[in-house]
């Protein structure tokens, strides 16, 4: 009986990682390449220390790995928009500094004259600093990451110059999971120093004037937020049926 309700009880417990999951994936349905996590295995371990040797409880993964699964494509004209083909990823500056990556592609320039993303982090060069753009002049990113600027005055062929190029990297045989600020990192020890990604087969690049919207169904979303739901309220039954089982248990072992 008693590992009959610690095991459905803390089956309830460790489902709330999966729902925070799915909440944050139905919250972000409209947000600019925006990924999915995948589902988290759930293992069982053994219990150890005070209490009954029987007891067994459910264990979900420690990360939240993502899924670059694309979503749809959005054509904007935007110059300074960009969606990633395939499994490429932009670096940006994560909010505590640190080398991070990204897939939103809503890019414009600050007041420091800098390329940012719509989130405010910077974007870096292939170079690791900020990419700088010279202001008042028209920017062009071409499909391998290259951003050329150019005086909006000037039309002839050769007037555009290069002032950088995006920190692209091909995430193919990387495992991905989400930092807590939403940008990505590789997973485990799978980084080529600085938290960098080590570049896969295929070459990175991109396709400007779009963007590309969230990865995430909202159909699926909502059938596995009404999976969770009922999944809860089975357990919540399955405990009290146990303590009915329990008391009418101790209810015969009365001396009449």
């Amino acid at each position: 009986m008693d590992r009959f309700v610690y095991t459905a009880l803390n089956g309830n417990l460790e489902s709330v990682v999966p729902r925070l999951q799915l909440t944050n994936e139905l919250a972000n349905l409209s947000t600019i390449g925006f990924k999915r996590s995948y589902s988290n295995a759930t293992k069982s371990l053994k219990v150890t220390g005070p209490g009954f040797d029987t007891r067994v409880s459910p264990s979900n993964s420690d990360f939240d790995r993502v899924s670059l699964a694309a979503g749809p494509k959005m054509v904007t004209g935007n110059p300074l928009d960009i969606s990633m083909n395939g499994n490429t990823l932009l670096g940006v500056t994560g909010s505590n500094g640190d080398l991070a990556f990204t897939r939103r592609g809503d890019m414009k320039v600050n007041s420091a004259g800098q390329l940012e993303i719509g989130t405010g982090q910077l974007v870096r060069s292939q170079s690791g600093g900020p990419l700088s753009v010279p202001a008042g002049y028209n920017i062009e990113i071409a499909g391998d990451g290259s951003v050329y600027a150019s005086q909006p005055d000037k039309k002839t062929p050769g007037s555009q110059v290069l002032v950088g190029k995006l920190l692209l990297r091909e995430a193919s045989e990387t495992r991905l999971e989400r930092r807590e600020d939403g940008l990505f990192k590789p997973e485990g020890d799978q980084t080529s120093g600085g938290g960098d990604i080590k570049t896969g087969s295929k070459a990175p690049s991109i396709t400007n004037g779009t963007l590309e919207g969230s990865n995430v169904t909202p159909v699926d979303a909502m059938v596995r937020l009404l999976d969770f739901t009922r999944t809860f309220e089975s357990r919540m039954k399955f405990i009290k049926e146990g303590n009915t089982i329990d008391e009418a248990g101790a209810s015969m072992m009365k001396a009449s």
